[in-house]
């Protein structure tokens, strides 16, 4: 009689656990899994040492641990991911921490390749800036970084006769990982928090409050484009 009534009981919890499935988004499922499972893996162990099944038991537990703690690391590295923007471009590759505003960029090609800007100090900058006249896109993403961490460097530039200040940048394709990664969003965000990303960063850099017009253009370019092919 008991093993017929933890039969029953087995198949309405998966005939629950199907309906719910079925009915509920998945990235939403994944996240309730991912803190659910390990509590009730724990609970079936304890219920296990309690009826005497031991060895069983400290099975599920340590299972339910493990289970725990990896989530833990993943929520924790998936947090870090969200809390940044990353630009790109063909030279360089800049990283906007949401919560400081700061900017950390890194050289991808060319002059100081594989150097992180933060090394390099104002006259290889000014050197990099000068390697990047027909790489526009470039250009104006080092300049955005030169604004933060240097604000006087344009007087410098002009007074040397420096050319090309404020060129437009270039109408690259962009991709759906690499507007997910501007907006500081995983693969397969909802319009709502592509709306929401994009709000939060506008406030951060919008021209108006002191931000950059080039970071501003393509956090702009990435909403659209998401919204766009948004299904």
């Amino acid at each position: 009689m008991t093993v017929i009534f933890y039969v029953l009981v087995l198949a309405l919890l998966l005939a629950l656990a199907a309906f719910v499935f079925a009915n509920t988004d998945p990235r939403k499922l994944s996240r309730a899994i991912a803190l659910a499972g390990p509590v009730l893996l724990g609970l079936a162990g304890i219920a296990l040492l309690l009826v005497g099944r031991a060895t069983i038991g400290l099975m599920l537990l340590t299972g339910a641990v493990g289970w725990w703690s990896s989530g833990r690391l993943s929520r924790g590295r998936r947090s870090g991911a969200a809390n940044r923007s990353t630009v790109r471009t063909a030279a360089l590759e800049m990283m906007l921490d949401h919560e400081s505003g700061a900017l950390e960029g890194m050289v991808l090609a060319g002059l100081f390749e594989g150097r992180m800007l933060a090394d390099l100090a104002l006259p290889d900058l000014m050197r990099l800036h000068a390697a990047l006249e027909t790489d526009a896109e470039s250009r104006q993403l080092l300049e955005t970084y030169l604004d933060g961490r240097e604000p006087g460097w344009r007087d410098d530039a002009q007074a040397n006769g420096g050319a090309g200040l404020g060129d437009p940048p270039g109408s690259g394709t962009m991709t759906h990982k690499e507007a997910y990664q501007i907006l500081g969003l995983e693969p397969g965000a909802g319009a709502a928090e592509i709306r929401k990303a994009h709000r939060s960063l506008m406030q951060r850099v919008h021209p108006d409050k002191g931000g950059s017009s080039f970071l501003a253009a393509r956090i702009n370019a990435a909403k659209d484009f998401l919204l766009k092919h948004h299904q």
